[in-house]
């Protein structure tokens, strides 16, 4: 029976020459696909290395198995190897930009970020989540201030200190957010402004040392968060007011987009009606 890489292949030949194929050859092929998605998943941000062992170790087969694996998946600039450790390698880059750019969200929100900073005149992103953290997949600028907050698409943003993931970490389950029950039972600072942030509907970041702030509101599908859009600016410019002008324009943002995007039933968030109506500060 063909396994790994060269079975992947010999399956490939026989079917381009129209010949049936085997059920044990389609098997193995599936299963070598299976086992190829597994270890690029075993990739994350908290372990961006791995040795062959632990690869080996964690996909239950003999290290010379996954040697073959490891060795078609750097073939093709899906595994880099360097000092004794794998990492993902470049064709991933370009996979998650593929993935990101098909994301029905970005293409609705296009015409609504424009209108936004027409409005604000300031920076707007827009933010998914990917399994551990807010990764930025579009950014509308404003041209006509001397001063401009850059931010760069596909930068992956802390869940817990940027405005954006305290939004993500307020609407997400516990379960959904790597390192949230840990980070809650360490600070509780934390839950009292996700608290706020689910009360009010937004969040304000304002790190005290770049001057840069950032206000940020979640977009919903059927009750649950699909997207954060966020105004950024200095803090000169975007003021720390949850009813300011620029706070209520981005709100009508999120809203209209949500509206677009799925209906929205409001989470049950389980929030004290007398929480005070107060910015999330970072």
């Amino acid at each position: 029976m063909p396994t790994g890489s060269n079975g992947a292949k010999q399956s490939a030949r026989l079917a381009s020459s129209g010949a049936p194929m085997d059920p044990s050859e389609v098997a193995s092929t599936i299963r070598s696909v299976e086992r190829a998605a597994r270890i690029l998943g075993f990739f994350t941000v908290g372990r961006p290395r791995l040795t062959l062992s632990e690869i080996t170790a964690r996909l239950g087969v003999s290290k010379a198995t996954a040697h073959r694996y490891t060795t078609a998946l750097r073939r093709v600039s899906l595994l880099r190897y360097a000092g004794a450790e794998y990492t993902l390698g470049p064709q991933v880059l370009t996979l998650a930009a593929a993935a990101r750019a098909g994301l029905p969200i970005i293409s609705l929100a296009g015409p609504l970020m424009e209108k936004l900073v027409s409005e604000v005149n300031e920076t707007v992103v827009l933010s998914v989540w990917e399994g551990e953290a807010p990764i930025v997949v579009r950014i509308d600028d404003g041209t006509e201030r001397l001063i401009r907050v850059s931010v760069r698409a596909g930068a992956r943003l802390s869940p817990f200190d940027s405005a954006q993931g305290r939004v993500f970490c307020a609407f997400l389950s516990e379960d959904e957010v790597p390192g949230l029950k840990d980070e809650l039972a360490r600070s509780p600072r934390l839950a009292d402004d996700l608290k706020t942030v689910r009360a009010n509907g937004l969040a304000i970041n304002a790190p005290e040392f770049h001057g840069v702030r950032t206000i940020a509101v979640p977009v919903f599908s059927d009750g649950h968060i699909m997207a954060v859009v966020a105004v950024v600016g200095t803090t000169a410019t975007v003021p720390d007011d949850i009813s300011s002008s620029v706070a209520k324009a981005l709100k009508c943002t999120g809203h209209e987009l949500t509206r677009l995007y799925g209906r929205h039933e409001v989470p049950d968030t389980g929030a004290d009606d007398d929480v005070p109506a107060r910015a999330s500060q970072g």
